[in-house]
């Protein structure tokens, strides 16, 4: 379907818009799976942080379990966005485009996408987000795993631990903080949530908000058909 027949469906039949896949349910699973596994992390290591915070244990059953299940689950958390790293990196790359893009920050900030540079399926700030992620995911494993004593205590001397427990703890404020914004932009830009719950977008939001991503798809369905998979 072109670009245009979708503008055109979304203008004559508002209440049904026209949609788009995203995501198959392959990505979503392990999309939310790694979502879980972040906000169960951030809930038991932040118990961890300060002794004000001590009472988020009971989430866990009590701080023994919670000590004993956040090791594991940071284990889950690594090897799910491993998964989404494998899917999508590729869409992550940086391109020429995104310094025009960023250069419109004012436009995206007051919300005038239509002066936007047309975006692919991810925008810089996106892009951003992913692979701040990556590296912080990546200093969690390592630093998580030379301060797991009941593995791999001979791993590491005591000094070592100390500066693995200080850099741990930093880049788990950095990736929560990054999460924090990506949950703002989902809920700053309407329609987006959709993308991670159902697998589609309707194509008014691509047209606003990636429409570059929008029309590469509609060359792809010239050629391919209208059942182009979601990647």
């Amino acid at each position: 379907m072109a670009t245009t027949s979708i503008e055109k469906e979304d203008a004559i039949h508002p209440g049904k818009p026209v949609v788009v896949d995203r995501y198959n349910l392959g990505a979503r699973v392990n999309h939310w799976i790694t979502a879980i596994s972040l906000i169960l992390l951030a809930l038991s290591g932040l118990a961890f942080f300060h002794p004000s915070l001590f009472f988020l244990t009971g989430l866990f059953g009590g701080g023994q379990e919670a000590r004993a299940f956040h090791p594991w689950i940071g284990v889950l958390l690594f090897f799910s966005f491993a998964g989404l790293f494998i899917r999508f990196w590729r869409a992550n790359l940086p391109e020429r485009s995104d310094r025009e893009w960023l250069a419109h920050a004012n436009d995206v900030i007051a919300g005038n996408e239509e002066k936007l540079p047309e975006a692919g399926r991810y925008n810089p700030i996106q892009k951003f987000n992913f692979w701040a992620m990556s590296l912080l995911i990546i200093a969690l494993i390592v630093t998580g795993l030379a301060i797991w004593d009941q593995y791999f205590y001979e791993w590491t001397t005591i000094p070592q631990k100390r500066v693995a427990v200080l850099l741990h703890s930093l880049a788990a404020v950095a990736l929560i903080c990054i999460w924090i914004v990506h949950v703002y932009a989902v809920i700053w830009a309407r329609g987006t949530l959709r993308a991670m719950t159902r697998g589609s977008v309707t194509g008014g939001w691509a047209w606003r908000h990636h429409r570059r991503w929008l029309k590469e798809l509609a060359e792809r369905h010239r050629f391919k058909g209208p059942a182009a998979p979601a990647e």
